[in-house]
């Protein structure tokens, strides 16, 4: 079971102070996060892809980079990288490079986008959503396997034997497929062995049981052996010193950025207090309180719905760069060792 940490590189407003961090200090603040969750123990540390004015994370891969020198073990990825508006070549070579500077550490979350800034600003149609990620994913996974790729698709000019460098440490680069619970990635991903990653922001995780068995099933159909598939989750969070210190720390960032992204989406009504704690119950989505709790509520995830990675989105919204720090601090010296210490006596593992 790995944990590890998943951020937009959110460059909103303080609720508190009213203040919005620059692009230039959120991104070196990320750096800091990285080296500090690989020197706590964490496994992985990922970084999502947006093209807006309240993220700073446009390109993951170099953020990535940039902290691949300084640790040792945590392994990096995008999360997610929007393939549907990307050139897969560029992609792959991009994180080909970050493999080699990490010495094999370097991972590739795949996404159509949740937000879709990225279209126009490339070029693209939305219209085109869904066949742009499909061409765009079956080319990743060519380059990946082969020095030389031909192929051919309807969005972007075929490449005929040509080479792609630098290759990737890993063989193959891991290439993830992410989703925010749409039946038909689930059963992508399975059809074509690919480990993959459900965003849980709301409602009860133990709901996506049925996508967890589509994947399963699709894996199974196509000669996979599902046992052997990786299955992550990506859920906001936070860990405090105690439950109602956490809960403090983190609702206010979190009421703000959710009524925003709310009103953009139409979600209707507002995000408020009784929303948070009902989203922060045991069986809510929200891993919000002390280490023993959030451990608890991991190991639970992990009972309904056999997951191998967990992300904690530790920041929603803009929060004080010390309190992410600890927050990541705890979830690696506190909450990792009592959700391995869990599954050890349970499972054996």
């Amino acid at each position: 079971m790995e944990i590890g940490i998943s951020t937009f590189l959110e460059t909103t407003p303080d609720p508190v102070t009213g203040q919005t961090i620059s692009h230039a200090e959120r991104l070196r603040e990320a750096v800091e996060e990285i080296v500090l969750a690989d020197q706590v123990g964490l496994d992985v540390y990922g970084i999502g892809e947006h093209h807006r004015k309240d993220y700073a994370g446009s390109a993951p891969a170099v953020i990535l980079a940039a902290a691949a020198a300084t640790t040792k073990r945590i392994r990096l990825t995008s999360a997610v990288s929007v393939l549907s508006s990307d050139d897969p070549v560029r992609v792959y070579q991009a994180f080909a490079t970050l493999d080699g500077l990490s010495n094999g550490r370097a991972e590739i979350m795949a996404g159509r986008g949740s937000f879709t800034e990225s279209f126009p600003l490339f070029g693209y149609s939305l219209e085109d959503y869904d066949e742009l990620f499909e061409e765009n994913l079956e080319l990743l996974l060519a380059i990946r396997a082969s020095e030389k790729v031909t192929w051919r698709g309807g969005h972007r000019p075929a490449i005929n034997n040509l080479p792609v460098y630098p290759r990737a440490v890993q063989d193959p680069l891991p290439v993830w497929v992410a989703s925010g619970g749409n039946p038909e990635s689930a059963v992508r991903a399975g059809t074509l062995g690919l480990p993959i990653a459900f965003a849980i922001i709301g409602g009860m995780p133990e709901r996506f049981a049925p996508l967890v068995n589509l994947y399963k099933e699709a894996a199974a159909r196509a000669g996979h052996n599902p046992d052997k598939l990786q299955i992550a989750t990506h859920s906001h969070g936070f860990v405090g010193e105690t439950n109602e210190q956490a809960s403090a720390l983190f609702y206010p960032s979190t009421q703000a950025q959710m009524n925003v992204i709310g009103r953009e989406r139409g979600w209707g009504g507002t995000y408020n207090r009784a929303a948070f704690d009902d989203a922060r119950s045991l069986r809510g989505a929200l891993y919000v309180g002390d280490a023993e709790y959030v451990a608890e509520k991991i190991i639970l995830l992990r009972k309904n719905l056999g997951v191998t990675r967990f992300f904690l989105h530790v920041n929603v919204g803009y929060m004080p760069h010390r309190e992410v720090l600890r927050a990541i601090e705890l979830l690696g010296t506190k909450v990792a060792p009592i959700v391995h210490a869990e599954l050890a006596r349970t499972e054996g593992k």
